[in-house]
């Protein structure tokens, strides 16, 4: 059993406070850490804590191999190993390898192969305790096979790796071909184009601020805020959210219809420069704005011509950069 070779663990709860990650240097590996490789090395977190904040907290070594344990995200099976020594949250699982009986990659590509469902039995409530991880088993063949086992894998990783570079590349090219053949759509008029004002065609209207206290796990209306808006269905749908509101409890102005662009319009988040369409009614949060198209447009067509817009030129406000209703509304399209 996996118990026998290595021992099982889990990380710390995340500390409370942001003074406790300010100027922080060391790592502190969530869940979302986790899915942002999904599968391999990782070295780096996205929040770091100070030495106060790592106060009481157990320390990772190296190697120590991450397993989602609780959460939505422990089935997507992500598997991911420490390429630096860092602090833990308590959703992950911590295995540690018996050096003198596994070796840490190897139980690393088998671990890949445990699917979450198979041994969780409430889906509803996906969690996984120690004991059931500690309980899996797996083949454990001479550390020497072992070695030989992981020198092919590699090379197959390896492989993939470089496949999948020259995607990301062929991906970047096109992606260049379709800005190129955007801007030639919206800078060429053709025969009985009209040119408007945005604030002519279009109805522009700023995210609301609720109570959290209106805020449900599920609901009539997704309530997006600018964090959101990196979970789509695809380049250009948003309607995954994490928190929802029901219809009684917001006015009907602070509700965004299906079709309405959206974008940050406050802080650093404007420099993201990031776009979505919403695929279905959502309130968003006072940082986001919308554009409504009138009848008379396409709501694909308003994306796409602000696909074509730097928003980042629009931020007015060197200490808090924001656009404004004045700077959408004379725009022409």
């Amino acid at each position: 059993s996996l118990g026998d070779v290595a021992a099982i663990g889990a990380g710390n709860s995340a500390p409370q406070g942001e003074e406790l990650f300010v100027d922080g240097m060391h790592p502190f590996f969530r869940t979302s850490d986790a899915g942002r490789i999904r599968f391999g090395d990782i070295y780096k977190s996205s929040d770091n804590l100070n030495e106060q904040g790592v106060k009481g907290l157990r320390r990772f070594p190296k190697g120590t191999i991450l397993f989602p344990k609780s959460g939505a995200s422990t089935f997507l099976n992500h598997r991911v190993m420490l390429g630096v020594d860092g602090y833990v949250s308590s959703h992950l699982a911590t295995i540690v390898a018996d050096k003198s009986k596994v070796h840490e990659r190897y139980l690393l590509y088998f671990l890949s192969t445990i699917s979450a469902q198979d041994l969780i039995q409430d889906h509803a409530y996906p969690s996984l305790n120690l004991p059931i991880i500690s309980a899996i088993q797996l083949p454990c063949p001479p550390l020497a096979e072992q070695l030989r086992i992981v020198a092919i894998l590699d090379e197959v990783f390896e492989g993939i790796a470089a496949a999948a570079a020259n995607a990301e590349k062929n991906l970047a090219n096109a992606r260049e071909l379709f800005k190129s053949y955007l801007q030639s759509v919206f800078t060429t008029k053709g025969e009985g184009w009209a040119e408007k004002k945005i604030g002519e065609c279009c109805t522009l209207r700023s995210g609301t601020t609720v109570d959290a206290s209106l805020e449900k796990p599920s609901g009539e209306l997704p309530y997006l805020k600018v964090a959101d808006m990196n979970n789509a269905g695809n380049e250009t749908e948003v309607f995954n959210s994490s928190r929802f509101l029901n219809k009684a409890d917001v006015g009907k102005n602070a509700v965004l219809p299906a079709g309405t662009t959206i974008f940050p319009k406050r802080g650093g988040a404007i420099l993201t420069n990031k776009k979505r369409l919403t695929a279905v009614p959502i309130c968003a949060d006072l940082n986001i704005m919308g554009v409504i198209p009138s009848q008379r447009l396409l709501p694909k067509l308003v994306y796409f011509y602000f696909l074509n817009v730097d928003m980042r030129v629009l931020g007015s406000g060197s200490t808090l950069p924001q656009i404004n209703n004045y700077d959408i509304e004379p725009m022409r399209i």
